[in-house]
């Protein structure tokens, strides 16, 4: 049986060598618990029926699926640790309602939209990529006009939370990565605080866990995580539940910004954060050096 430390950080958003990371699970759990992680979560990208660069393949998902549960058997006295995959959305082609993600038993999900419409010639329009290519897609898909690019983002994280609704919402704002040295849209404007706030509405409805990404912190690509402090703030009065997540890509980057996440969920007026423990989720108070467990 594991013993939880009282204070420890939990982190269910994270990659590995079968997609974008760079090291085996084994590494990441040694690297978790030096970073006094006490809950692990591993969340491949899941496969997609089109080319890209980050997925894991579908050859490799008995693999991996293989490698966390030797991890999980390896470990379990001193981490608890969960299989998990992050599912693209993208319509008609792969969401968690596909029958070969439904088979493999994930102890949860995390829903993430990272492609927005296509370009001339057929290739996948992805926002998480370098600031010239979402330029390129800005101009030559949307005319120009990144509001449209990003309601359509958003459009299609509420299609998401509508049609196959994971247990995990992946980085909600994360199209804001590409605002810092030249911004598209200010998130003052009206436009795009009312696609905040009726996407909010909707995940409040739909009582997925919203997690509260450091990635763009740690990575220099925002000064707030993924959402924003005051994404938060109307979260939090909303009732929508949170979590603290680093997406990790690098073993060191498990608890990045962690405690400055930390910070801001709690000036957001939180006082708990949501975790999955012994197969279940549930709420535990958040203190800004970790989670009482």
């Amino acid at each position: 049986m594991l013993t939880m430390s009282k204070t420890a950080w939990t982190n269910y958003h994270s990659h590995t060598h079968y997609c974008d990371g760079t090291d085996s699970a084994e590494a990441y759990a040694k690297a978790a618990i030096a970073q006094n992680v006490a809950i692990y979560g591993f969340s491949t990208h899941s496969p997609v029926p089109f080319e890209n660069a980050w997925s894991i393949k579908e050859a490799d998902v008995a693999s991996y699926i293989n490698e966390v549960n030797a991890v999980k058997e390896a470990y379990q006295d001193r981490l608890e640790v969960y299989l998990s995959m992050e599912v693209d959305f993208v319509p008609g082609l792969t969401s968690i309602h596909d029958p070969k993600i439904n088979s493999l038993g994930l102890d949860y999900t995390v829903g993430s939209v990272h492609y927005v419409e296509k370009f001339a010639d057929g290739k996948r329009f992805e926002i998480d990529y370098t600031h010239s290519y979402f330029d390129k897609g800005i101009a030559e898909i949307f005319n120009g006009d990144a509001q449209k690019c990003v309601t359509r983002y958003y459009e299609l994280t509420r299609q998401m939370l509508t049609e196959a609704k994971p247990d995990i919402l992946g980085h909600l704002d994360k199209i804001k990565m590409h605002n810092k040295d030249k911004p598209h849209f200010l998130e003052t404007d009206g436009w795009y605080r009312d696609a905040i706030m009726e996407t909010l509405e909707l995940i409040a409805k739909s009582g997925v866990i919203m997690e509260v990404n450091t990635r763009g912190m740690y990575k220099k690509l925002s000064s707030e995580p993924y959402p924003s402090a005051w994404i938060l703030k109307e979260a939090n009065a909303l009732g929508i539940p949170v979590m603290i997540n680093s997406d990790s890509h690098v073993p060191r980057e498990i608890t990045g910004q962690f405690e400055a996440a930390a910070e801001i969920v709690l000036n957001a007026g939180y006082k708990e954060v949501r975790i999955f423990r012994d197969h279940n989720w549930q709420n535990k108070p958040l203190t800004p050096k970790g989670i009482l467990l």
